[in-house]
């Protein structure tokens, strides 16, 4: 009997010591979108190792639904303690005051050091400065060309400026008229918005007027920009329609087109999908510009790691983010996803030192301005390749394209012009 009171007691202690354990893991959950939802969970041991009282649930969520859910969520207090967010949807969420303050949790930390960022791509995460994201991976357009097809026109390097971006098309142009076969030199894809819009940052054009509560994209600068856009189309450097280009890996290879504005993502899609006797015939180069400055400036994308207001977890949460944002973290995020860090000092390690692909990137990186801080943005831009559309095919000409994207952007600004006017008479 004696024998079996001691085991029973061994057993309380045991099934006591383990509710007492489990009760100090606190569990927070972690929202991340598309692929990298899948890649994130590779880390999550690392960190519950370092951290062994938080135990971290990771949520992936389509990026076709993470928006509307992310909204959703909020509306139903129910939003994560910890989520991945696309930079230009950071000033919407502020707006819903949805989001934490993250400065104080950075004057404590060791680990986040803002100075190490791309400045550019920081200032999308600061809305009325105060810092609202840690950028968790950055994301901008540089230009990949055929090197063979550029030195056959005459040109060793690649353009350093729109106008020679022209030229280059002109003399494509013709030689591929003297063969009679069709080339498009550069495709700027109608249904994309990012060629647009860094042209018009180029030409100094200031998208919004107003205190941000009207278009301005009729302003001098754009419309200068936007001339400049319909060139490429008018002239038959750019195809207009996207049903032209079935399959734009194959067009590459094949000499249909010679340039392409696009983002990392196609590094490696291009070292698989360009033909194997093409792949030391292309290569990536910052955007050109509008004047003498080169690089041009370019767009800062990408994504960055937010906390919920709401959280009940937010000191875990940080930790998490502290973790994720890490300079060694964020290059074993490089390697398994092929996301590019945000942190400068990442880059100098050899998987992308080393790597001629990326090196356009550190440089435009350099070269990046933050878009207008508006909850609207995200629909103002897919309005505005409409527009661009209506100007390939020469529906419009740029001057009434314009104006009547402006009022477009008027109606879609009138709750925040609504807001500002009233708070301006109180």
């Amino acid at each position: 009997m004696k024998k079996y009171l001691i085991i029973l007691f061994i057993v309380i202690l045991s099934i006591f010591g383990c509710s007492q354990k489990a009760g100090t893991i606190t569990t927070i959950k972690f929202w991340a979108m598309g692929n990298e939802g899948e890649m994130v969970t590779q880390l999550i041991p690392e960190f519950e190792r370092k951290n062994p009282d938080i135990h971290v649930v990771v949520q992936q969520i389509p990026w076709t639904a993470a928006h509307e859910k992310m909204l959703t969520a909020f509306a139903g207090g129910s939003l994560p303690d910890v989520f991945q967010m696309g930079n230009t949807w950071i000033p919407e969420f502020t707006v819903l005051n949805s989001l934490e303050p993250l400065e104080p949790f950075v004057k404590t930390s060791s680990t986040v050091q803002l100075t190490d960022y791309f400045g550019g791509v920081l200032k999308s995460n600061i809305i009325d400065s105060i810092l609202y994201g840690i950028p968790w991976y950055v994301d901008t357009r540089v230009i990949f060309y055929r090197k063979d097809l550029l030195r056959n026109a005459g040109f060793k390097e690649p353009p350093k400026t729109w106008d020679e971006v022209l030229r280059i098309c002109e003399v494509m142009q013709r030689q591929a008229k003297e063969k009679g076969i069709t080339r498009y030199p550069i495709f700027l894809p109608t249904n994309e918005w990012v060629p647009a819009i860094a042209l018009g940052m180029q030409s100094g054009g200031k998208f919004l007027k107003n205190n941000m509560t009207k278009g301005n994209f009729s302003g001098p600068e754009f419309t200068k920009a936007f001339h400049m856009l319909a060139t490429f189309y008018s002239k038959k450097n750019s195809p207009s329609g996207m049903q032209l280009i079935t399959n734009m890996y194959n067009s590459f290879s094949e000499g249909l087109i010679a340039m392409y504005i696009t983002g990392p993502w196609n590094i490696g899609e291009f070292s698989r999908r360009i033909a194997p006797e093409l792949q030391n015939e292309w290569m990536t180069a910052p955007l050109p510009s509008m004047d003498s400055t080169y690089p041009g400036n370019s767009l800062p994308l990408g994504t960055s790691l937010v906390i919920s207001r709401i959280s009940k977890h937010k000191e875990a949460a940080w930790k998490f983010i502290e973790f994720l944002a890490s300079c060694e973290q964020s290059v074993s995020f490089y390697k398994i996803t092929g996301n590019l860090p945000p942190r400068k000092s990442a880059w100098t390690d050899s998987s992308l030192a080393n790597n001629k692909y990326i090196h356009a990137f550190h440089q435009q990186l350099e070269r990046v301005e933050p878009l207008p801080q508006v909850a609207e943005w995200e629909q103002i831009v897919i309005r505005l390749q409409i527009y661009v559309e209506y100007i390939a095919t020469q529906t419009m000409t740029v001057d009434v394209a314009l104006k009547k994207f402006d009022a477009e952007v008027d109606q879609i600004l009138e709750k925040r012009r609504w807001l500002i006017e009233k708070q301006m008479k109180q």
